[in-house]
């Protein structure tokens, strides 16, 4: 219906056709979810005292977000509409080279351009806890260009905090919920931790990570392009932006995929998870070593998971497929394992 309705438009274009499909349904996809995240923020979140976020700064998130979404999203599914029609049976490996490139430099941009747009960041005032997290990061050989906080407690009371760049272009960001709650040796036990990610090399692998599901998404794409059944089972049988009535298409194609993606790798959850929670268990005993001993971090963490009401006992299997990060009760046993043998 909504293929036909394009059509109808006159958009001769197949390449803006297909990009208008998918950024339409992207903005009905919010608009649809707008009550369940209402509810979510300004019922649970109020309920627990966690929100701080006033309805018009909801609603201009919500603007921003499509906005960059559009500016972003149209552009990429341009190019990427064009290797597919261009470039021949082995279009996924040129479209895998550009998403690949596009998402490497939106991941540049998103710390000095992108996340200005949502959140106010300045820099660490000058004291004993910026002398601490810069000492630290030069002892652990880190490079980093500056130590910012962010202004999150003007949506949300809770806390964290992550590193954002690459090469020497890395920044600190804290959260100022995250000042507010913790003392000067598990801020920097925090941060360690952050660290520890990096030079366990497990952003770079998860990045890696990404990049190879793109390139499985691509090829899955070039299959479905052959199986005019399958577009028919989805109601796609009467669309066909450049390819002709009755014709798979390639933004149907990219549809049908992402809708399958999610029941089609389900049972994949469990041990992604577990890849994911291996990380942070070296990650912590890289802070524990980094920094003198796991009292700290041990700290920082019981403080976080009391502010943040995490539960801190799940059931194992509910954990086992929801939690990305051990509990609170698996990482201070294994803390307190890693100090015994130290």
């Amino acid at each position: 219906m909504l293929a036909g309705w394009l059509s109808a438009r006159g958009i001769a274009s197949p390449l803006l056709a297909g990009a208008a499909f998918v950024a339409l349904l992207a903005v009905a996809s919010t608009l649809l979810t707008l009550g369940i995240r209402l509810y979510g923020q300004f019922v649970i979140e109020e309920r627990f005292g966690f929100n701080r976020m006033t309805v018009a700064t909801f609603f201009f998130d919500v603007l921003k977000s499509l906005l960059l979404t559009l500016v972003l999203g149209v552009p990429l599914l341009l190019g990427l509409f064009w290797f597919m029609a261009e470039t021949g049976d082995f279009w996924w490996i040129w479209a895998f080279c550009f998403v690949a490139a596009f998402q490497l430099l939106v991941n540049y941009l998103y710390q000095p351009l992108i996340a200005p747009l949502f959140n106010k960041f300045r820099p660490l005032a000058e004291g004993t806890l910026k002398e601490r997290l810069v000492t630290l990061a030069e002892r652990l050989r880190f490079r980093v260009k500056s130590v910012l906080v962010m202004d999150g407690s003007r949506r949300s009371g809770h806390s964290n905090a992550y590193f954002a760049g690459f090469g020497g272009a890395k920044r600190i960001v804290l959260f100022d919920t995250l000042l507010g709650t913790l003392d000067e040796p598990q801020v920097e036990a925090v941060l360690a931790h952050e660290i520890g990610h990096e030079k366990r090399r497990h952003v770079l692998k998860h990045v890696a990570l990404s990049l190879l599901l793109t390139l499985l998404g691509l090829w899955l794409i070039s299959v479905l392009l052959h199986q005019p059944a399958l577009f028919a089972a989805f109601g796609f049988h009467a669309a066909g932006a450049g390819a002709g009535a009755g014709q798979p298409s390639s933004h149907a194609a990219l549809v049908i995929l992402s809708l399958l993606w999610g029941p089609a790798t389900f049972f994949l959850q469990p041990a992604a998870n577990a890849w994911i929670r291996r990380h942070e268990y070296e990650a912590d005993r890289y802070a524990a070593r980094a920094t003198g001993g796991a009292g700290a971090l041990a700290g920082a963490l019981i403080t976080l998971s009391r502010d943040n009401l995490s539960n801190p006992h799940p059931h194992p299997w509910y954990s086992a497929y929801h939690y990305t990060h051990p509990t609170l009760a698996e990482r201070l046993r294994a803390l307190h394992r890693y100090a015994a043998t130290r």
